[in-house]
């Protein structure tokens, strides 16, 4: 599992980029909470034979999500959300499952232990390991899109395994098996790369200028004609 650390640093930075006038604390927290979201299925693990990486790690969560925002927002009559808490509440709400999704998931899609991703119509955890890179002999190399007879698609998937074969260690369940393990060692790791250091120290950054009073000014209120309200 990608440290969580790391998790509400790229929600973080999603806050950042895509928030625009709704920018605020409480805003950044939901989208960092959103973020974090998806790592509570190690706790579920406890008591849920193979839920590490794979409960709330796979695609049906963000795409539900998705569908009730969308039909809330934009299908139905009388919006719940856009009633409740203005334009804000629906910005919030999108940048929020771009957190849940990329923030909370991607990081341990394309990275060892993998995600369960078609979780529970199938229990096999997946990993995308690929390669872009441009060769002054062989020019161009990728391996993302594969147009072979005998294997093509679009994303090199491995598997390391199944719920029942491969289990997901954590701080919270350091074996990855339902039980409390009292006697396991317990690693909380904060980064476990430098690449991952830049990103924490990037939403560091990020957020620091954001919250700086030349940057917020005017942003603390939608400016007119910036975002169509509309009555539904």
């Amino acid at each position: 599992m990608a440290p969580t650390l790391l998790n509400a640093a790229l929600g973080a930075l999603l806050a950042a980029a895509l928030l625009g006038p709704a920018f605020d604390r409480r805003s950044v927290a939901v989208v960092v909470a959103a973020a974090l979201l998806p790592n509570l299925d190690a706790v579920a693990s406890l008591a849920i034979a193979g839920a590490t990486n794979a409960l709330a790690h796979n695609v049906w969560v963000p795409i539900a999500l998705a569908g009730l925002l969308y039909w809330d927002t934009a299908l139905r009559d009388r919006s719940v959300l856009r009633e409740r808490y203005g334009w804000r509440g629906v910005r919030i709400g999108w940048v929020a499952l771009a957190g849940f999704a990329l923030a909370g998931i991607a990081p341990d899609l394309f990275a060892e232990p993998g995600v369960s991703l078609l979780y529970p119509v199938e229990n096999v955890y997946y990993v995308v390991d690929g390669l872009l890179l441009f060769s002054t002999q062989d020019g161009v190399v990728q391996t993302f899109v594969s147009t072979t007879a005998d294997a093509p698609g679009v994303l090199p998937f491995e598997s390391p395994g199944t719920t029942e074969t491969h289990a997901v260690p954590t701080w919270v369940n350091p074996d990855g098996r339902p039980g409390l393990a009292l006697g396991s060692e317990r690693r909380l790791v904060l980064v476990d790369a430098g690449w991952q250091a830049v990103v924490v120290a990037s939403a560091v950054a990020s957020l620091a200028v954001r919250f700086r009073p030349w940057t917020r000014a005017g942003t603390e209120a939608a400016p007119e004609g910036s975002v169509k309200e509309t009555s539904r």
